[in-house]
């Protein structure tokens, strides 16, 4: 049974059995509502203890019925229903309570939880807002500080955190079947505390603290719906009745489910979850993973040896000189120590990570690693270089991976004595935070070397998408696109300025332009210069990039790019308009204006041509893959579901 009933003495126990997550869907509502009419009629219970099997509570709504006919009962129901109750109800938390999850436990009268659980309102994340009485009934529990941060984020909270808050009643110690039904049986007989639909609402201790936290949540916002939602259903617990708030949020939440930018943020959902899975690599296990080893301290190095370092993995740093690994280890040690100072790690776990960090100047360090992964500059012959070293001092079973963004790996993997176990995991910076991943099928690669591939990217909490070879995979073949676009618009007629400013518009966290200037212009230089020769030389050709870092204009790091820089602070600079404008000149174009409509109109459409002819050619495997690249890796606005969804999400 989905739900069912079990006595012990006057306590009943409720277990919720909906695998894989004991979503709240139709089967679960309607399994409560029957458990709560039979132990309200069984006069020898006094309590009810509400806990779930399998590794988690109740994990959240079924989205899946958000685009069904609705059946009952509803969410809010069963919530009221179980408020209503004459006899307390206590809710057994384990793995993570999200969403309805939540609020399913805020109908309770109690809350217990293991130290590992996880507690949170993120339907935010979904372009929607708490719609079963969470933005009413969090605020009354938790106060409005502590539940506007829960909800307007989206964020789930340890249950240390929750216990400190009051958002749990208990912290079980060991078994939590045990600990439950010892609290039950504690507050048997005790009066019931008051619901917190009933409760007076708390207002905000400091009224212009508060109004910076609604500014702060507005400009982040960015043009989406749900966080100004939010902010109003929260303000609405504090000044309304519980039942009007309670009516606001329904109406609120109704409304934002057929919003497009819900349907989007769905979209993406599902596309994340399914992005992973190649039916191929069924039947083949992914090669034991305890020993990373990683060529190259820079930028890109160092982050892929702290990801690997922060997931429990013991790294080798491998550079070519002592003064080289002495960098690499300083770029590793101070985002550890930021980690650190923010809390992702505490003073124990920091020193156990140090202790796995080994570095070598020697490729013989490497020859008990389970996976190498080269990071070093985007230079043919200098990968070849680093792969023979790693064939001959590696163990047959290790896996090679390249992190190259453009070069041929085929070609990398052939120049090996074993080319099948060589795979690309394309990584972005900065490593340890952004959370794409590209698996790089190469056409010789075995099943095992890609799924210990998929398996590292599981590890490191990444979303681990496939692709093809060819120059750029998906997500930097598409932004090359684009790219050539937006510097033929600069001849056309339009600055970086504006096209960045139509970006940011749109919802881009930044504009193609600002970007440069902050990755630095001299790679992409590099890499052009490098690619000269085997240019067409029937594409058009813009080289105005080239022309600035000519004068030395390397971007942030040097004061000076496509933006002037005060520190952090860019500005327009009248010499890259005038060099703009004589580029145009030059080549005889009369320069016209680009409204926002139109910059962006040609930005996607180059986004989709390039899209289909990945598709076409099989580098990406479905368009939900490009959504998602696109989506966690190249900023495209979330809540418009990524370049190839449907014409409502990709609007300009």
């Amino acid at each position: 049974m989905t739900v069912s009933v079990t006595a012990q003495g006057p306590i009943a126990i409720v277990t919720i059995d909906n695998p894989p997550v004991n979503a709240a869907g139709y089967a679960v509502r309607r399994g409560l509502i029957d458990a709560l009419e039979n132990t309200e009629a069984d006069a020898s219970i006094q309590v009810v203890v509400l806990i779930c099997a399998g590794p988690t509570f109740v994990a959240g709504a079924d989205i899946r019925e958000f685009d069904q006919t609705p059946k009952e009962p509803h969410l809010p129901e069963v919530v009221r229903a179980l408020e209503s109750a004459t006899k307390p109800w206590v809710a057994a938390i384990h793995g993570t309570a999200l969403g309805g999850g939540l609020e399913l436990t805020l109908g309770c009268s109690y809350r217990i939880a293991t130290t590992e659980a996880w507690l949170g309102l993120p339907e935010v994340n979904l372009g929607l807002i708490p719609g079963a009485g969470g933005t009413v009934r969090l605020p009354r529990l938790i106060g409005p500080e502590a539940a506007f941060e829960m909800i307007t984020s989206g964020k789930p909270i340890p249950a240390t955190r929750a216990a400190e808050l009051g958002l749990i009643d208990a912290v079980a110690n060991g078994d939590l079947r045990r600990n439950a039904i010892d609290f039950a049986t504690s507050v048997a007989g005790r009066k019931r505390p008051q619901p917190l639909l009933e409760r007076i609402p708390v207002t905000p201790k400091n009224t212009a603290d508060w109004s910076r936290r609604i500014a702060s949540i507005t400009a982040r916002a960015r043009g989406q719906n749900a966080p100004l939602a939010a902010i109003e259903a929260v303000e609405n617990a504090i000044r309304l009745t519980g039942s009007s708030a309670l009516e606001a949020e329904r109406k609120a939440f109704l409304a934002l489910k057929d919003d497009p930018q819900s349907s989007a943020l769905r979209h993406v959902f599902f596309a994340e979850r399914n992005a992973s899975r190649m039916p191929e690599l069924k039947g083949f296990a992914a090669r034991p993973l305890d020993h990373i080893g990683v060529i190259g301290g820079g930028t890109m190095g160092a982050g892929i040896a702290t990801a690997c370092l922060l997931a429990g993995l013991s790294v080798t740093m491998i550079e070519r000189n002592e003064n080289a690994l002495d960098q690499g280890r300083k770029r590793v040690g101070d985002i550890l120590a930021n980690s650190l100072s923010r809390k992702v790690i505490n003073p124990t776990q920091h020193s156990g990570i140090i202790e796995k960090f080994r570095g070598s100047t020697s490729y013989e360090a490497l020859n008990s690693v389970d996976l190498a992964i080269e990071a070093v500059y985007e230079d043919m012959d200098a990968k070849h270089a680093v792969f023979a070293e790693l064939d001959r001092v590696t163990r047959p079973a290790c896996i090679l991976a390249s992190n190259t963004s453009y070069l041929d790996i085929n070609a990398i993997a052939d120049a090996t004595g074993d080319p099948s176990r060589v795979i690309g995991l394309h990584f972005f910076s900065p490593a340890h935070i952004m959370k794409l991943l590209e698996l790089i099928v190469t056409d010789k690669a075995n099943p095992e070397a890609l799924a210990t591939g998929r398996a590292l990217g599981k590890t490191l909490g990444k979303i681990t998408v496939p692709a093809g070879v060819c120059d750029g995979f998906i997500g930097n073949r598409i932004m090359s696109a684009y790219r050539r676009d937006c510097d033929a618009m600069l001849e056309d007629g339009a600055l970086p300025w504006t096209i960045d400013a139509a970006m940011r518009d749109f919802g881009f966290p930044m504009g193609i332009y600002e970007m440069q200037d902050l990755a630095g212009l001299d790679i992409s230089w590099a890499m052009r210069k490098r690619q000269a020769a085997s240019r067409d030389p029937a594409e058009r050709y813009v080289s105005i990039a080239d022309q600035l870092c000519e004068a030395g204009r390397f971007g942030r790091k040097t004061g000076k790019g496509w933006y002037l820089y005060d520190g952090k602070t860019a500005r327009p600079d009248p010499e890259v308009e005038a060099m703009i404008e004589a580029e145009s000149a030059r080549k005889g174009i009369t320069r016209q204006d680009f409204s926002a409509s139109d910059i962006m109109t040609r930005i996607l459409t180059a986004m989709r041509q390039t899209g289909d002819a990945l598709l076409s050619e099989g580098i990406a495997r479905s368009a939900d893959d490009i959504d998602v690249v696109m989506v966690n890796g190249y900023g495209y606005p979330r809540w418009k579901g990524g370049p190839m969804y449907g014409s409502d999400g990709c609007s300009a």
